[in-house]
């Protein structure tokens, strides 16, 4: 079997990628899925927000993506049947200068995933925010992106450019990656702006934006705090619904495609 490797990508910060990355995974587990979440984020905030210890790993993507240590062996349980990670340090930092001059840089991602793919149905993909050569590996890897995008006034500003850079990818390195689609995050429908942002959006990305909006909500900022997904930490909560709604749609999506 191929796994669906999916990134959740987008070069500005806080706005909700780890956050959808994990509770995605998560929902996807409930529904039956063996899924992997990979933390390619150098802040490490995936892996945090599954309850990982980072003072107690000895290998990291950092040595995966080097060619330090066999994916195998760094995969990491979460505590959770059928949920495992490749957990992220501050390390990882060094990995964009270091895979500079290396051969295949942009597909060392994709190379050392080969060998455990089978073993998943989902593979999830929490990347950095910037489009460096860690997002670049996971977009050589992918199948699919999902971008989160805040509800705020500058939430277009950089959109194009991920557009573009998603669109050279997949001319020049990777042509099965596409755009699964646009999730808004941190919506307050009391707002204009949120409204006006969301309608903007519709407008720039009309057949590509989840229907979905995650809304602006203290229990999903909690939830990583105790090391939990949202679906552990209150499944009554509008979050934890957004979420399920959201990969209701995601599911549909990708059996079309």
């Amino acid at each position: 079997m191929t796994p669906r490797i999916i990134a959740v990508a987008n070069q500005k910060g806080g706005v909700g990628k780890t956050t959808s990355t994990v509770n995605i995974a998560a929902e996807l587990v409930a529904r039956g899925q063996r899924v992997l979440v990979i933390d390619l984020d150098p802040q490490g905030n995936a892996t945090t927000s599954l309850g990982i210890n980072k003072k107690t790993l000895k290998a990291t993507i950092y040595d995966v993506l080097l060619g330090n240590a066999p994916t195998e062996i760094v995969i990491t349980t979460t505590g959770r049947e059928q949920l495992q990670m490749l957990p992220a340090t501050v390390e990882l930092a060094g990995a964009e200068v270091e895979l500079v001059d290396e051969h295949r840089r942009e597909h060392r991602l994709r190379d050392a995933l080969a060998p455990i793919a089978a073993t998943f149905d989902t593979i999830m993909i929490d990347c950095p925010p910037s489009l460096g050569l860690l997002t670049l590996n996971a977009l050589c890897a992918a199948h699919g992106v999902i971008i989160p995008l805040q509800c705020e006034y500058l939430a277009l500003e950089g959109l194009a450019q991920l557009k573009n850079t998603i669109d050279l990818v997949r001319t020049s390195l990777n042509p099965d990656l596409n755009i699964l689609g646009v999730v808004m995050t941190m919506y307050d429908g009391r707002t204009n702006l949120a409204q006006q942002v969301v309608a903007e959006v519709r407008q720039y990305f009309p057949q590509r934006i989840f229907n979905t909006l995650v809304p602006r909500s203290i229990r999903l900022s909690e939830a990583p705090s105790h090391g939990q997904t949202i679906r552990e930490y209150d499944q009554a909560s509008k979050g934890a619904l957004a979420y399920s709604m959201l990969v209701d749609e995601l599911s549909r999506r990708l059996e079309a495609a």
